[in-house]
């Protein structure tokens, strides 16, 4: 007996070779909003610098005020603050009204393309596609793409600013109790990109699915008289009842997934917090750090955590969008009808006549629709 092999699974440069080839589709989309892009970083960094100043002056307020009773300080730090918050106020209007409907307007230009580009392509392809599949990547598909250009990247981009200044603070205050809580952070940064690579194939797997169930489904509505003439409702009953549980395992896994991934940051905040009270609580007592200074310690240090938080949501998020955006690449990819070779030909001379002669036919080279054609009578057109 001949040996035969599995397929090898691809290893970790192929997975990194596919990842990589999202690039070009990526930087496509983003390309032609990059000054709305850089638009929006601006207005988020001034978003994230005004939302520093609450923390800041926590340090003036507890130290400054209300342990040393400088009264004067009080109404500064309390216009400050209330000037901070109008400009957050401000930037996060902005980036709504910039970002995200300009992310809401490409979600349309891409649905058009995909719509026009399927509307051209040889029917053996609509032979070899559902319906219900088609309208679900016209539909679907690129709807979660606007995290690439809407405020989800921006966003992103903006937590790790703030983690950056946050750490600088952090380090400039106490460097012993920063060492302690970057290196949790790390620690668990790293549990996070281990999740994700379990989670992103759950992810690439739900739209297929969601496909293939709304693409039976449109066709047995649409086919219900084909269904009951052929007694066919227990079956059709059967086989969409499969195909949700699939999506309901798929989804079941997500949850599952993601509620460990939350659970572990809280678990974190929770150790961080508690650790950061012991040293805290000794150095305060030692005379080597001041209330107020750990009561703006303990609040840069959420801008240090904050970030992570966010690679939960947004990066499944930009994950989602990935996968639907290279699931429209592959539609795009597909050659026009106009495009098959011989397609078309070009004639020199019409003598006025139609003659067939073994005409054979097919949308599908394995299903011929006309097979060696040849009437007895000759048409022929003046």
């Amino acid at each position: 007996m001949a040996n035969e092999t599995a397929p090898k699974s691809p290893g970790k440069s192929e997975k990194r070779k596919n990842a990589w080839k999202s690039l070009p589709d990526v930087w496509a989309l983003i390309k032609p909003r990059r000054g709305l892009l850089a638009a929006g970083f601006v207005l988020m960094a001034i978003n994230r610098v005004a939302g520093l100043v609450l923390p800041v002056s926590t340090k003036y307020f507890v130290d400054n005020v209300v342990l040393h009773r400088q009264v004067q300080l009080l109404t500064p730090i309390v216009l400050g603050v209330l000037g901070a918050t109008i400009v957050q106020g401000l930037t996060s209007f902005s980036l709504t009204q910039l970002l995200s409907k300009s992310a809401q307007k490409m979600i349309t230009d891409l649905r058009r393309r995909v719509q026009a580009h399927i509307g051209r392509l040889p029917v053996s392809y609509y032979d070899a596609n559902k319906t219900g599949a088609l309208v679900s990547r016209i539909m679907s598909d690129v709807e979660g793409v606007r995290n690439l250009v809407g405020t989800g990247l921006v966003e992103f981009v903006g937590g790790l600013m703030t983690a950056v200044i946050a750490l600088v603070y952090l380090l400039h205050t106490s460097v012993e109790m920063t060492v302690v809580a970057f290196s949790i952070l790390l620690v668990f940064g790293f549990g996070i990109s281990r999740a994700f690579k379990t989670i992103r194939p759950i992810f690439r797997a739900r739209p297929k699915i969601t496909a293939e169930v709304t693409g039976r489904l449109t066709e047995s509505l649409g086919g219900v008289r084909v269904v009951k003439g052929y007694h066919a409702e227990e079956r059709e009953e059967k086989i969409f009842a499969s195909g949700v549980q699939r999506l309901l395992d798929n989804v079941l896994k997500t949850l599952t997934a993601t509620s460990l991934m939350s659970l572990s940051g809280s678990m974190l905040l929770g150790v961080v917090s508690v650790l950061m009270l012991e040293f805290g609580g000794h150095k305060m007592l030692a005379g080597t750090l001041t209330p107020g200074q750990w009561f703006a310690y303990n609040a840069f240090l959420a801008f240090l955590i904050a970030p992570v938080f966010q690679i939960v949501a947004i990066g499944t998020q930009i994950t989602e969008a990935i996968t639907g955006l290279e699931r429209t690449r592959e539609i795009l990819n597909e050659k026009l009808e106009d495009e098959e070779p011989g397609r078309t030909q070009t004639l020199d001379r019409v003598s006025g006549r139609v003659e067939m002669e073994h005409v054979s036919f097919a949308y599908d080279t394995r299903k011929e629709v006309l097979h060696e054609v040849e009437p007895e009578n000759q048409q022929s057109s003046g």
